[in-house]
């Protein structure tokens, strides 16, 4: 069983003007897909080929295998990245929405947390929205780090490598950290994420490459 590029949940103008199609293409398309191969090529003829991502990324963290580890991390952190991004407007639902009013005591707060994470971390990596200890919280992982081996129920994440936004503001991280706060997160995601309590599967749907 390959580990597979996972299609995105949309069209990749979907997110325009906010997340640009272009940005989308070589996003999806290049950075993901280079992970996915690295994966790939890494794990055939191993005992890991026919384990599911979580359990690779698991062996190769056990394993201090730091390339494997950032190829597999990356893989399931764009899976859940493109899963946190939607190009409707969502709301939390009523019982993420009583959490982050107990937790945060606004949205607002929880928007302005959530951007200042992102805008404030130093170099490559990702801000997430997660339940610690049960309770809403607001970490970051540097480079690779993926919020799956943190203890933590990711809810949702934004990517704040700069081949995530540089093609559309170029190194202006805080306007596209706002663009996706306020425009483009999927509280309907998050929800699912809080309402289950159990962490987001990378989904295992063998494609084809044309």
């Amino acid at each position: 069983m390959a580990i597979s590029l996972i299609p995105l949940p949309y069209a990749e103008n979907a997110l325009e003007p906010h997340i640009s199609a272009e940005t989308l293409k070589t996003h999806h398309g290049a950075h993901h897909k280079t992970y996915v191969d690295k994966v790939n090529q890494s794990i055939e003829g191993s005992e890991l080929a026919d384990r599911d991502l979580e359990a690779v990324i698991q062996a190769a963290q056990d394993k201090s295998d730091r390339a494997l580890f950032n190829s597999a991390a990356q893989t399931w952190n764009h899976g859940f990245y493109w899963h946190s991004l939607t190009p409707e407007r969502t709301e939390p639902s009523d019982g993420l929405a009583k959490a982050i009013q107990n937790d945060f005591g606004s949205a607002k707060a929880l928007n302005d947390a959530l951007i200042d994470e992102a805008v404030a971390h130093f170099g490559s990596g990702w801000a997430w929205l997660v339940v610690k200890n049960g309770k809403l919280a607001i970490i970051s992982t540097h480079d690779a780090g993926t919020a799956l081996t943190e203890a933590v129920i990711p809810l949702l994440t934004i990517d704040v490598w700069e081949h995530a936004y540089y093609l559309d503001v170029k190194n202006k991280r805080p306007d596209h950290v706002k663009a996706v706060v306020d425009h483009r997160l999927n509280w309907r995601f998050a929800s699912a994420n809080y309402s289950c309590q159990t962490v987001w599967s990378y989904p295992h749907l063998l494609m084809q490459d044309n």
